[in-house]
C-alpha cells in the first residue's frame, strides 16, 4: 500500500512539472529526493510509464527494453547524418520521424558508443531575472555573427524577442548588423504583433550615440533607430552589462547549436543576403 502511495506521489509530481506548476527542484523537495534522482524518475516514466519506475525500484530490467538493433540504428544515424547535433536535438529529430524510445536511453547509447562526451559540470547557479508579466512590455533585439550556413562565410542573424513569452517575433539573416536590420526587425515585429512598450538593446552605434567609449549613451542625440522609437512612443533601454543580455545570449546559444545543423540536414541554401545599412 505504501508503495502504491509513493508511486502516486511520483506521478503527481511529474504531472505538475509537465504543467509547469512546479520546477524539478520543487518536485524533488515534494518527494524528499535529490533533483538528480527526480529527473531519473521523470525520464523513466516518460520512456515506459509507471511500470518502468516500478521495475527500476525493484532492480529488474523494464519489459520494454529496447533491442540491440535500435541502439545500432541510433548510433549509425548520429555518426553519419546528425554528427553535429546535440543529443537533445538529435532525439527530437528522431521523434519527429516516429522514433519511440526516450531521450535518456538515446543519450546513454551515444555515451556508451563514444559518440558524445559527458557535459562539463556547470558553474554556480545564477538566479535568472524574472520575465515581464505581460507580452509586449519589453522586447529585446540583438544580432549574432556565426557560420549559420555550413561551409559559408559567417553572417548575422537578427532576432527580436518578447521578454514575457520568450517568443521570437522576428528573425532573419543579413550580411552585417546595422540600422537597416534594426529597422527591419522593428517593422516586422510591429506589423505582425502590434506596438510594444519598451525596447532593450546593446549600445551599438546604430542604436545609440555614445560620446565616450564605454560611457553613458546620449539620449538627446538620437540615431535613426532612436528617432523612430521616439515617434512610436517606445522607450529605448540601453544595456550596460553583459549579464543584462543573458536572455538573448541563451537564445543565440540554442540557435547556434541547432539551426545550422537543421538547415544542413534539410539542404537549405541561403538566398542573397542584404547588405547593411
Amino acid at each position: 500500500m505504501l508503495s502504491e502511495i509513493r508511486m502516486a506521489r511520483i506521478v503527481e509530481a511529474i504531472g505538475r512539472v509537465r504543467s509547469k506548476s512546479l520546477s524539478c527542484i520543487e518536485a524533488a523537495e515534494f518527494l524528499g529526493v535529490s533533483e538528480r534522482h527526480f529527473r531519473r524518475l521523470r525520464d523513466s516514466y516518460e520512456e515506459g510509464g509507471a511500470e518502468a519506475i516500478a521495475d527500476k525500484r525493484r532492480g529488474r530490467p523494464a519489459s520494454n527494453k529496447a533491442p540491440a538493433k535500435a541502439a545500432d540504428f541510433v548510433a549509425e544515424q548520429f555518426r553519419t547524418r546528425y554528427f553535429d547535433f546535440t543529443p537533445k536535438h538529435f532525439h527530437e529529430e528522431l521523434k519527429r520521424q516516429g522514433f519511440r524510445y526516450g531521450y535518456t536511453w538515446t543519450k546513454s547509447v551515444l555515451y556508451l558508443r563514444g559518440l558524445v562526451k559527458p557535459a562539463k559540470s556547470r558553474g554556480p547557479h545564477r538566479k535568472k531575472r524574472p520575465r515581464s508579466p505581460l507580452a509586449g512590455m519589453l522586447v529585446f533585439q540583438d544580432g549574432s555573427t556565426h557560420e549559420w550556413f555550413v561551409g559559408r562565410p559567417p553572417c548575422d542573424l537578427i532576432v527580436t524577442l518578447d521578454d514575457a513569452t520568450g517568443e521570437i517575433l522576428s528573425a532573419f539573416f543579413i550580411e552585417q548588423e546595422g540600422t537597416l536590420s534594426s529597422l527591419r526587425g522593428l517593422a516586422e515585429t510591429i506589423s505582425e504583433h502590434g506596438l510594444f512598450s519598451s525596447f532593450y538593446t546593446d549600445r551599438g552605434s546604430h542604436y545609440f550615440h555614445t560620446p565616450e567609449l564605454g560611457g553613458k549613451v546620449d539620449k538627446d542625440n538620437l540615431t535613426q533607430v532612436g528617432r523612430a522609437l521616439a515617434q512610436l512612443g517606445i522607450t529605448h533601454i540601453p544595456s550596460y552589462s553583459p549579464e543584462a543580455r543573458g536572455r538573448m545570449e541563451r537564445v543565440f546559444g540554442t540557435l547556434q547549436g541547432r539551426l545550422p545543423q537543421s538547415m544542413r540536414v534539410a539542404g537549405s541554401e541561403p538566398r542573397a543576403l542584404p547588405t547593411p545599412g
